[in-house]
């Protein structure tokens, strides 16, 4: 039996194309019955590293990021929203939403990383952000994230005032886009080939079917 594969998803837990990219991805596995034989790993990747505590009202964000319309956001995001209801995964649009800093959220990804629940922390922070309407830079809110993953929530918050672990996952995040990660979700396999964005079941299984057959 070939050795497991290896899968790093450079990724922002506030990144819907990220959110419909993994389900895909997992859908894909689950087809193919993988489950047992691939090892992800999610690496840090802020979409807003410059972000205020704030925050700042999505609408007017992406009109000042990227120049889009309302009725182009609205469009979009009734897509994002199909999308999302075909793999099983809520977006919950709001006026009033905010996209937020996610500094802390990925300290808390590294931290459960350890204990084997990374996957598990970062469905909870993409889902109580998209569909849940909760502000995931928010300290109190990721304790209750932690705790709903059975997580040691002292210990992981520890980790928020660690100058060395903020450094260490700021370096994680530099690594990546030195090697040419410029957008999320980003996909590589064993270290070796990469797909970026939310690509299709079909594509994701055609790629590890071919990783399984070497």
């Amino acid at each position: 039996m070939a050795d497991k594969i290896k899968l790093d998803i450079i990724s922002d837990v506030v990144c819907p194309w990220c959110a419909i990219g993994y389900k895909r991805l997992e859908q894909a596995i689950s087809e193919l019955g993988l489950q047992d034989r691939v090892d992800i790993e999610w690496q840090p990747f802020q979409l807003n590293p410059h972000m205020p505590k704030e925050g700042q009202n999505v609408q007017e964000h992406i009109t000042e990021k990227y120049g889009s319309s309302l009725e182009q956001q609205q469009l979009s995001q009734e897509r994002m929203a199909d999308f999302g209801a075909e793999l099983g995964f809520k977006f919950d649009y709001f006026d009033e939403m905010k996209m937020v800093n996610t500094k802390d959220a990925h300290i808390l990804l590294d931290y459960a990383k350890e204990y084997g629940k990374q996957t598990e922390l970062n469905m909870r922070l993409m889902t109580a952000f998209f569909g849940e309407r909760k502000d995931v830079s928010d300290r109190s809110i990721l304790i209750e994230e932690l705790k709903a993953v059975g997580l040691n929530v002292d210990e992981a918050m520890a980790r928020l005032d660690s100058d060395d672990v903020r450094y260490q996952v700021q370096a994680k995040e530099k690594y990546w886009q030195s090697l040419g990660v410029s957008s999320v979700p980003t996909v590589v396999f064993n270290n070796k080939s990469a797909l970026t964005g939310a690509q299709p079941v079909e594509v994701f299984k055609e790629v590890l079917t071919e990783l399984l057959e070497k």
